[in-house]
C-alpha cells in the first residue's frame, strides 16, 4: 500500500463506522458494539449482562393479578381472574400444552358467572413477561376500550390469567359467548425488549382454534409500537374481523397509517 492511497483507506473507514453509528441511533439491536482489543468493551459486556438478567426476570416475575385486576376495575371493567391448568410456573415452562386451557376452578368459576352476547372478550396474560403486563397493559387498555366504545362495541368481563398461552384466550371467550376475543400476553422478552405484548385476536373462538385463525399485532410498548398505534391497528382488524366473520389467514392488515393528532 503506498501513502497516496492511506487517506482515502482512512476516510472509507470513517464513513463506514458513522453509518453504523447513525444506524445505532434508530435501533435497541446490538450493532456497532465497539471494540477493546479483541472483545468488546467492558461497558457493552455489563450491558448484555444486565439484558440478559432482565429477561430472566421478565420469565419467571410473579404476575401480580391484584394490581392489574385494580386497574381493570378503575376503568370501569369487572375483572374476573382465572388460571391455567398448569399449576406452578416451572409446570407453565416445561409443559406448553397446560398453558394453553383453564383449570377446573377457573372453568367451573366462569360457567358459573356467564354474561354472553357480548362483541369483544379481552383476556390478560403473563405469558413469558409478567413484566411487560405490569408496565404496558394499563395504559394499552386506556388506548384501546374508548375506541370500542366509540364503535358500540360491547366488552365482557375482563379475564386475568395466570400462566397463560395464547390458546388458553379460546376457551375463555368460548365459555363468555363472544364474537371475538382478544388475548393481551407478555410477548417472550429479547435482549432489548422484556417489555413487549403481543395482542393476539380470534374470531369466533373456541378450543382448537390454531395460529392460521388468528392475527398477531406484536412488540406494543413505549419502544415498539405506541399504544394508540396499537389499539387503532386493533380496532381495525375488530371491525374487519366482524365483516369477513374470520380472523387468521384471510384477514390481511390493511389499516391505514395512524397519525397524532395535536
Amino acid at each position: 500500500m503506498s501513502n497516496r492511497d492511506t487517506p482515502v483507506d482512512k476516510r472509507v473507514a470513517l464513513t463506514s463506522i458513522d453509518g453504523w453509528t447513525r444506524l445505532k441511533s434508530h435501533t435497541t439491536a446490538r450493532i456497532a458494539l465497539g471494540r477493546s482489543g479483541s472483545s468488546l468493551p467492558t461497558s457493552e459486556v455489563l450491558g448484555f449482562g444486565l439484558a440478559h438478567a432482565q429477561a430472566r426476570d421478565a420469565v419467571h416475575l410473579a404476575f401480580d393479578t391484584g394490581a392489574i385486576a385494580a386497574a381493570v376495575q378503575a376503568m370501569g371493567f369487572e375483572p374476573r381472574l382465572v388460571e391455567s391448568a398448569a399449576v406452578s410456573r416451572e409446570s407453565y415452562l416445561r409443559r406448553p400444552d397446560l398453558g394453553r386451557r383453564l383449570s377446573d376452578v377457573s372453568r367451573v368459576a366462569l360457567q358459573a358467572n356467564l354474561e354472553t352476547g357480548a362483541d369483544i372478550g379481552i383476556v390478560i396474560g403473563d405469558g413469558l413477561s409478567a413484566t411487560a403486563i405490569h408496565q404496558n397493559v394499563e395504559p394499552l387498555l386506556r388506548a384501546l376500550t374508548p375506541l370500542l366504545r366509540i364503535k358500540q362495541m360491547t366488552i365482557a368481563p375482563i379475564a386475568i390469567a395466570r400462566n397463560a398461552r395464547v390458546a388458553l384466550a379460546d376457551e375463555v371467550g368460548a365459555l363468555q359467548g363472544v364474537r371475538a376475543v382478544l388475548m393481551l400476553l407478555g410477548e417472550r422478552p429479547g435482549l432489548s425488549s422484556p417489555d413487549s405484548i403481543g395482542a393476539y385476536l380470534t374470531f369466533d373462538p373456541r378450543v382448537g382454534k390454531n395460529d392460521a385463525d388468528r392475527n398477531c399485532v406484536s412488540n406494543i410498548r413505549p419502544g415498539g409500537l405506541t399504544f394508540g398505534e396499537a389499539a387503532h391497528k386493533l380496532v381495525w382488524l375488530i371491525e374487519e374481523a366482524f365483516r369477513m366473520g374470520g380472523t387468521g389467514v384471510q384477514l390481511k392488515d390493511n389499516s391505514p397509517t395512524f397519525t397524532l393528532l395535536g
